[in-house]
């Protein structure tokens, strides 16, 4: 006989539809990676805008010496979002059911262990086979409240890429307030 905590027996795990989560940790599965989509629209707006700003930046390096140039990113490394990892999480409550949910990113290897006792807050996935994704967890035999992070599109496309885009926006805006007024 199979035992239904060793993870073969697919037939008996839920996916909980419930916002908060109690119960023990059966297993903690092997992570794999997941990619974040990033939507072209917006890579191509902050592109653009980012592309004024830079268009700024080559005229004041033409004027004054020195100016070192940056290594860029190139578009197809933009347009491939960042990835994270997606541990799957067995769970049993207090009516012994065995449920699955995800946990996505990474978390101290301390964290949890089989056994724990927890309470998890839950998010539906946009995909409805896909099990319910931890936002955060509040480990009740350790005390410990834990909340995952993932990588998103604005820490993929990074702070001086973002911070370029602000500046090519503002300076558009100006220009186009500028032309308004005249």
């Amino acid at each position: 006989m199979v035992s239904m905590d060793s993870g073969l027996d697919t037939r008996r795990i839920a996916h909980p539809t419930e916002r908060i989560f109690t119960g023990r940790v059966v297993r903690l599965l092997d992570g794999y990676s997941r990619e974040v989509a990033v939507g072209q629209p917006v890579l191509v707006a902050v592109l653009a805008a980012a592309g004024v700003a830079s268009l700024l930046m080559l005229l004041v390096r033409a004027v004054l010496p020195g100016g070192a140039a940056r290594a860029r990113r190139r578009w197809k490394d933009l347009k491939k979002g960042p990835e994270y990892l997606v541990t799957p999480l067995r769970l049993r409550d207090a009516t012994g059911r065995l449920c699955e949910v995800e946990l996505h990113g990474h978390l101290p290897q301390s964290a949890l262990h089989p056994a724990d006792h927890v309470q998890l807050t839950l998010r539906p996935q946009n995909d409805p086979e896909l099990p319910p994704r931890i936002e955060r967890i509040v480990n009740l035999t350790t005390g410990q409240l834990l909340t995952p992070r993932t990588a998103t599109v604005w820490t993929h496309l990074g702070p001086p890429l973002l911070l370029q885009a602000l500046l090519g926006a503002l300076l558009l805006a100006a220009i186009a307030a500028w032309s308004a007024l005249r």
